[in-house]
C-alpha cells in the first residue's frame, strides 16, 4: 500500500439539483417548502472564533446577525426543527431556545451547525444546513435506503437541511480511544471496520477519511458493540479512482487498517465481506421500486467528469471482471452496474429465496 499516494487532489465542483431530481424528493416527501434558506444564514453581522476543550481552533465560527434579524432567524430556525423533527407546528417555540449559530470555514459543503435546547431539561441536538448539491442529495438518499441507519434530511430549492449524526468523529476515535480498547473491543470495532469499508466500495461513496465517519458504540448486555456511520457525503459517486471508494486506502485510517490485520484472520474478513454484500442485496430487492425511481434520474444526471466516469469503469472492470461496465456513460450508470452485480451474485448463491 502507498502511503503517500493522494487519492483526492482537487475540490469537487458542486453540482445543481436538476428538476427531475426535484420530482424525485417530492415523490417521496424530501422537498418541503422551508422558513429560511442557507444563504439567509449567510447574512450575519460578525463572528468569534470556536475553539475546542484543547484550545485549537476549530475552523468552525461562532455567527451572530443584527438584533430585528437574529429574532426573526431564530423563530425560523425553531420553525425548521420541528419541520425536520415533528409536525412542523408552532406549539413548542417557548420551550425551545437557539443556542448557537456556527458556520464551517472549510470543506465543500461550508455547514451552518444549530445548536437547538429545550429549555425545560435542557436537552440538546444539532441540525446542519448546507447548499444543496447534486451529489450529496444522492447520498443522503442512499445512505437512508441502504445503510444500517435511517437519516433525515429535507431539501427545498438551493437549501439542504440534516439531522445530525451521532457518534465519535474517526479521527478523535484514533487519536483518544483506539489505544485502550481490548482485544475484544478491537476484534468486534475491525469486524464493523470491514463492513463499512466494503459498503462504501458497493455504493460509490467516496472520501471516508477519519473525520467524514463516525463510531457509535452501543451497550449490549456485557459488551460494548461497534457501529461505523458515514456524516459527509459529498464525494457520492464522483472520483475516478476506484481507491477513493475504498476507505482502506486513506492515509489516516492506517490505524483502522492495521487493528482490523492484527485482529482477524483472513477468512472472517471474507465472511463480513460477504454478510454485507448480502444485506445489501436485501436492501435493494426491499426497495426494489424507490432504487429504481431513484437510479433513473441519477442515470440521466452529471455529477462527474467523463474521465473520471471513464477511469472508473475501467477499474470495476479490472476489479470485478464484470464486462457491463464497458457500456456506462455515467456515474449512475456504474452504480446500476454495481447494484445489479451484487443482487445478481446474491440471488445465484442463495439456494433458499422463494421466486
Amino acid at each position: 500500500m502507498n502511503t503517500e499516494e493522494k487519492l483526492i487532489s482537487k475540490k469537487k465542483p458542486s453540482f445543481p439539483v436538476n428538476q427531475a431530481l426535484y420530482d424525485y424528493l417530492t415523490e417521496y416527501n424530501r422537498n418541503i417548502k422551508i422558513p429560511v434558506s442557507y444563504e439567509d444564514l449567510l447574512r450575519f453581522a460578525g463572528f468569534i472564533n470556536v475553539f475546542d476543550k484543547k484550545g485549537i481552533d476549530t475552523l468552525w465560527i461562532r455567527v451572530y446577525y443584527s438584533p430585528y434579524e437574529q429574532k426573526e432567524i431564530d423563530l425560523s430556525l425553531k420553525q425548521m426543527y420541528n419541520i425536520l423533527h415533528a409536525d412542523g407546528s408552532e406549539s413548542n417555540f417557548d420551550t425551545l431556545n437557539v443556542d448557537e449559530i456556527d458556520y464551517c470555514t472549510f470543506g465543500n459543503s461550508k455547514p451552518f451547525r444549530v445548536k437547538i435546547r429545550n429549555v425545560l431539561n435542557d436537552n440538546y441536538t444539532y441540525l446542519y444546513i448546507k447548499k444543496a448539491d447534486a451529489s450529496r442529495v444522492y447520498g443522503l438518499e442512499l445512505e437512508d435506503l441502504l445503510a444500517p441507519n435511517h437519516i433525515n434530511f429535507l431539501v427545498h430549492k438551493d437549501t439542504i437541511i440534516e439531522e445530525h449524526v451521532i457518534g465519535i468523529p474517526g479521527d478523535v476515535f484514533i487519536e483518544e480511544k483506539l489505544a485502550d480498547l481490548t482485544k475484544e473491543d478491537r476484534q468486534r470495532l475491525s469486524k464493523e471496520y470491514v463492513k463499512f469499508n466494503e459498503r462504501s466500495t458497493l455504493r460509490l461513496l467516496g472520501d471516508m477519511r477519519a473525520y467524514n465517519y463516525v463510531i457509535v458504540p452501543t451497550y449490549d448486555f456485557d459488551r460494548v458493540q461497534y457501529r461505523i456511520r458515514a456524516m459527509d457525503f459529498d464525494q457520492q459517486s464522483y472520483e475516478g479512482n476506484l481507491k477513493v471508494y475504498r476507505p482502506q486506502f486513506f492515509k489516516d485510517n492506517f490505524p483502522f487498517v492495521e487493528m482490523v490485520q492484527n485482529s482477524l484472520q483472513k477468512e472472517s474478513i471474507e465472511q463480513y465481506k460477504n454478510e454485507e454484500r448480502s444485506i445489501l442485496a436485501k436492501r435493494l430487492r426491499g426497495s426494489k421500486e424507490r432504487i429504481e425511481d431513484l437510479m433513473k434520474v441519477m442515470r440521466h444526471d452529471i455529477i462527474s467528469k467523463p474521465e473520471y466516469v471513464d477511469q472508473l469503469k475501467n477499474d470495476l472492470v479490472v476489479f470485478t471482471k464484470d464486462k457491463n461496465f464497458k457500456q456506462c456513460k455515467t456515474m449512475g450508470d456504474i452504480l446500476q452496474v454495481v447494484f445489479d452485480f451484487v443482487v445478481r451474485n446474491y440471488e445465484s448463491v442463495n439456494l433458499y429465496i422463494i421466486k
